[in-house]
């Protein structure tokens, strides 16, 4: 062969190497696809998604339904071939990384705001409903996250209601902060919180971190009930915008008749203790979603 026919060949391996590659490396984008729906007047492993207990409920025939959307991990990869897909279909979005993650942050970070998230909109939305329907709902500070590998973690739960720390009552997230900074290195304080209903002390002894004390907890706005009312749903399952279909959820189930009149409904959107519906966040997956 000539030598312009082996070049040209050279090129053409060259070429294909090339688009391969581009083809299959990472992109700095995050694709929005839509997720799966959950009947939240429904059940999920043979329990009640929301349950009750001190007050009569009167259960709906029909379905409201929450959904989702399914967003790159943070630590997921997005290829010239995925990124043109999603561009390209009228069911899904592309977004730039930096616009949905803040630079930096890690898997287990974006997992525990999502879990702190969805904890929050759940207390939120119990607290609306039960509003709506006349009842007082007391605010308090609560453990929203226990991060793993910390002095809190197996001390502390989720939802527990910060009561004391040390010398020091809890009415403001910043007295947890202040209470924990302020003690002194490798010194246990005591922790007294409300669990499901019962008041009890744990001892925790603070950790240096980064040159501060840390116990590994997220303390933040919670709520106490005049009956215990839950929402079980899936944990992998993240972020604040199922809040208005729980609110819904919530009223009907404590309410005679069906809210739904038998009817099946999906909806989505956040909602805070005052009962104020905010903006939705990927609702174009989401209507495909209801749709499906």
């Amino acid at each position: 062969m000539s030598q312009r026919v082996n070049a040209t060949l050279a090129a053409v391996v060259l070429l294909f190497g090339l688009f391969v590659t581009a083809a299959f490396l990472p992109l700095p984008y995050v694709t929005y696809t839509p997720g799966l729906t959950v009947d939240v007047l429904g059940e999920q492993d043979g329990q009640e998604v929301i349950q009750v207990s001190g007050h009569k409920t009167y259960r709906d025939e029909g379905q409201l339904r929450m959904t989702t959307v399914y967003v790159t991990p943070v630590d997921g990869k997005v290829t010239l071939l995925e990124a043109l897909t999603a561009w390209l279909s009228p069911e899904e979005a592309l977004y730039p990384f930096d616009s949905i993650y803040p630079q930096g942050q890690t898997a287990e970070q974006s997992d525990a705001e999502s879990a702190v998230q969805m904890v929050t909109s759940q207390d939120a939305a119990v607290a609306a409903a039960l509003r709506q329907l006349g009842y007082q709902v007391k605010p308090v500070i609560e453990v929203l996250d226990v991060s793993k590998g910390y002095p809190a973690d197996g001390k502390l739960e989720v939802r527990d209601i910060l009561q004391r720390i040390g010398d020091t009552t809890i009415t403001k997230p910043q007295d947890v902060v202040d209470a924990i900074t302020s003690a002194g290195p490798g010194e246990p304080l005591d922790f007294q919180v409300l669990r499901k209903g019962r008041t009890t002390t744990v001892q925790v002894t603070p950790k240096e971190v980064d040159g501060s004390l840390r116990v590994g907890i997220m303390p933040g706005a919670g709520f106490v009930f005049p009956f215990s009312v839950s929402v079980d749903i899936d944990p992998s399952i993240g972020g604040p915008s199922a809040g208005l279909m729980f609110s819904l959820a919530i009223y009907d189930t404590l309410t005679p008749g069906s809210l739904t009149d038998g009817s099946t409904i999906a909806g989505t959107g956040t909602i805070t203790a005052s009962g104020k519906v905010g903006p939705i966040g990927g609702i174009q997956q989401k209507i495909v979603a209801a749709r499906d």
